[in-house]
C-alpha cells in the first residue's frame, strides 16, 4: 500500500503519456537542461562584463554561484522526486527557469546596476565582488536551482530496477554532459557573436520552454499554464530585444558583442570612440579634426623619439592591443609614414577600426593574443607598445617578467617600449608598482609619467641610456606647436622609477586582485561626495545633487 502511494503519482504521469515511456524524451530534457545551464552561465559572463569587466574575478563569482545553485536543486530534486514522484512538477520547474531566463535581458541591467548603486553606498571594499555576486545571486541562482532539479528527478523517473539503475543514470549523466558541452561552444563561438546575449537567453529559453509545452500537451494537463508561459515568453521577445546593455544611451553609431568583447562606437562632432566591457571608459579614438586626443595615447608620441633613429618616421613598430589604431595613427599623422603594424586578439574590433576609425589597410593588423605572436616571429622592432590592460582585464600572462623579457628581446639596441598602465593606485602594493617592478627586473632604464586628467600612467623602459636625451634632440625639430608642447610635458614630468621586488612571473600574477584593490580606491574616491550627502541630507540629497 505504501508503495502504491509513493509511486501513484509517478504512475499517472509516465500512464497518462506515451512520451515518457521509452525515455527517450527523458534523455532529452536532460540534454537541453545540460545545454541550458551552460548557455545561461556564459550568457552571465557577456551580461555582467560591460558593467563588471570580465575578468576571472568575475568568472569566478558565476561559476560558484551557479554551483550553489545547480548543488541546492540537486537536493530539493532529489527530496522532491521521493516525496512526490510526478513528472509534471519536474515541467512546472522547466516552465518557470524557461520564463525566469527569457526575462533576463528584459530586467537584468536594471537589477545590475539597482544593486551597484545601493551596494556603493553601503560597501567599502571589494565592491565588485560583492556587487557581482549579489547580482548573480538575485539573476542567476533561482532559474539554475530549477534547472539543477531535472538530473535527480529524471534519475526516479527513469529507473525501473537495480538491474539496470547503472546503465539508466549513466546514460542520463552522459546526456547531461554532452548537452554541457554543446552549451559551452554554440553561445561562444555561434549565438552570441551572431545575434547578442539577449537573444541567446530567449533562444535557450525557448528550448526549455517547448520541452515542457511537449510534455503538458502529451499528458492534456497545465494547458493553462503553457498558454500564460508562452505569452510571457513572447512578452520577453518584444521587450528583451529592444533596449541596449547601455540603455542611457540613445545615439550609439553601433552596439554589438564578438567572442571576446561587448562593444560600441559613439560618434559626436568631435571623435569617434570604442568601448568595450565597460559601464563607462574609452579603449580607442579618433579625433575627426586630426588634433591629440588629450589622452594616453599623446604621452606615448614619446617613445619614438626615445629610440636611436636620426628621424623618427624610420622607428618600426608594434602595438600590442591594436585597439582601432589610435596610436598607429597619431604615429603615422605626426611623425609620416611610419611603419606599424599591430596584435588585436578581437577580429571584431579590428572590423570596427577600418569601419568607423579610418585605420589605413596598409597597416597590418594580425588577429593574435599579443604574447603568442612575439612567440611565433623574429622581428625587432624600434617601439613595442603594450596597450591590453584593460580596468581590472590585465592578462596575467602579458604582466611577468617573462612577457616583458619577450618584449626585450624583440627590440632592437635602442629600441623603447611603452606600457599603459590604466589603474594609477596610490599605494605601494598597488598592480602599477608590481608591472613597474617587473619591467625595471628586465630593462636597465625605466621612467613614468602620469597622465593629466585620467588613471593612466606611462611607462618608458629601454636599455638605452640616451633616451631621454634623444627625446630632448628631437623634441627641438618637431614643427606641430600641439605636440611640441605635449611632447614638453612629458619631458618635463618624466621621473626614474626606483625600482622595488614586488616581481611578477607566470607562476605568480595576482593582477586581478591587485587591480581591484584600485578600483576599490578610485570607487571610493568618486562617491565621497555622494556618501557625505547621504549622511547629511538622505537619500533625497543624492537625488536632488544628481537631477
Amino acid at each position: 500500500m505504501e508503495y502504491d502511494e509513493e509511486y501513484s503519482g509517478m504512475e499517472r504521469g509516465m500512464n497518462a503519456s506515451s512520451i515518457l515511456k521509452n525515455k527517450v524524451f527523458l534523455y532529452l530534457t536532460e540534454f537541453f537542461a545540460g545545454m541550458s545551464v551552460m548557455a545561461v552561465e556564459l550568457g552571465a559572463s557577456r551580461l555582467l562584463a560591460p558593467y563588471f569587466s570580465s575578468s576571472q574575478i568575475v568568472w569566478t563569482i558565476i561559476i560558484g554561484t551557479i554551483m550553489i545553485a545547480m548543488a541546492l536543486g540537486n537536493i530539493y530534486g532529489g527530496r522532491s522526486a521521493d516525496k512526490n514522484p510526478n513528472p509534471d512538477k519536474l515541467y512546472v520547474r522547466i516552465l518557470i527557469a524557461a520564463v525566469w531566463i527569457a526575462a533576463i535581458p528584459v530586467v537584468g541591467k536594471y537589477i545590475v546596476l539597482g544593486i551597484s548603486a545601493l551596494l556603493i553606498f553601503a560597501v567599502n571594499t571589494n565592491f565588485l565582488i560583492w556587487a557581482a555576486f549579489a547580482a548573480c545571486m538575485v539573476i542567476f541562482v533561482f532559474p539554475l536551482f530549477l534547472l539543477g532539479t531535472v538530473t535527480p528527478s529524471l534519475a526516479k523517473y527513469s529507473v525501473d530496477s537495480l538491474d539496470d539503475s547503472g546503465r539508466i543514470v549513466g546514460t542520463l549523466g552522459a546526456f547531461n554532459t554532452i548537452g554541457s558541452i554543446i552549451g559551452t561552444f554554440v553561445p561562444t563561438f555561434i549565438s552570441i557573436p551572431a545575434v547578442g546575449t539577449s537573444v541567446t537567453f530567449l533562444i535557450f529559453a525557448g528550448i526549455l520552454l517547448i520541452l515542457s509545452l511537449l510534455y503538458f500537451v502529451s499528458v492534456k494537463r497545465g494547458l493553462r499554464k503553457c498558454a500564460a508561459t508562452a505569452v510571457l515568453f513572447v512578452l520577453c521577445c518584444i521587450f528583451g530585444t529592444s533596449n541596449s546593455f547601455a540603455f542611457w544611451e540613445s545615439d550609439l553609431t553601433y552596439e554589438g558583442e564578438s567572442v571576446y568583447n561587448y562593444l560600441q562606437v559613439k560618434e559626436n562632432d568631435r571623435s569617434v570612440i570604442l568601448s568595450t566591457n565597460v559601464l563607462f571608459g574609452v579603449q580607442s579614438i579618433l579625433m575627426k579634426g586630426e588634433e591629440l586626443t588629450g589622452m594616453y595615447y599623446d604621452y606615448a608620441m614619446a617613445a619614438p623619439l626615445m629610440t636611436g633613429q636620426e628621424n623618427p618616421a624610420d622607428c618600426n613598430t608594434l602595438i600590442l592591443g591594436m585597439g582601432t589604431g589610435t596610436y598607429a595613427n597619431q604615429c603615422r599623422r605626426y611623425y609620416g609614414n611610419m611603419a606599424v603594424e599591430g596584435v588585436e586578439i578581437d577580429e571584431k574590433i579590428t572590423d570596427l577600426a577600418r569601419a568607423y576609425f579610418e585605420l589605413p589597410e596598409d597597416v597590418k593588423v594580425t588577429t593574435y593574443d599579443g604574447r603568442a605572436y612575439l612567440n611565433a616571429i623574429d622581428g625587432k622592432y624600434d617601439v613595442i607598445m603594450v596597450d591590453a590592460y584593460q580596468d581590472i582585464t590585465i592578462p596575467f600572462q602579458m604582466s611577468s617578467t617573462e612577457f616583458f623579457t619577450l618584449v626585450r628581446d624583440h627590440l632592437t639596441e635602442d629600441g623603447v617600449m611603452v606600457v599603459n598602465m590604466n589603474m594609477r593606485g596610490s599605494g605601494e602594493d598597488s598592480i602599477n608598482a608590481y608591472l613597474a617592478d617587473t619591467i625595471s627586473s628586465v630593462f636597465g632604464e625605466v621612467y613614468t609619467v602620469d597622465v593629466k586628467g585620467s588613471t593612466n600612467r606611462e611607462l618608458f623602459a629601454s636599455n638605452n641610456p640616451q633616451m631621454l636625451e634623444n627625446l630632448h634632440l628631437h623634441r627641438e625639430k618637431i614643427t606641430d606647436e600641439g605636440l611640441y608642447a605635449m611632447m614638453g610635458a612629458v619631458s618635463d614630468n618624466l621621473t626614474v622609477y626606483e625600482a622595488g621586488e614586488r616581481i611578477m612571473t607566470d607562476d605568480k600574477a595576482p593582477v586581478e586582485l591587485l587591480g581591484m584593490r584600485v578600483i576599490d580606491e578610485l570607487i571610493q574616491g568618486e562617491v565621497a561626495v555622494y556618501k557625505n550627502l547621504y549622511d547629511e541630507k538622505g537619500i533625497k540629497g543624492v537625488l536632488d545633487s544628481l537631477l
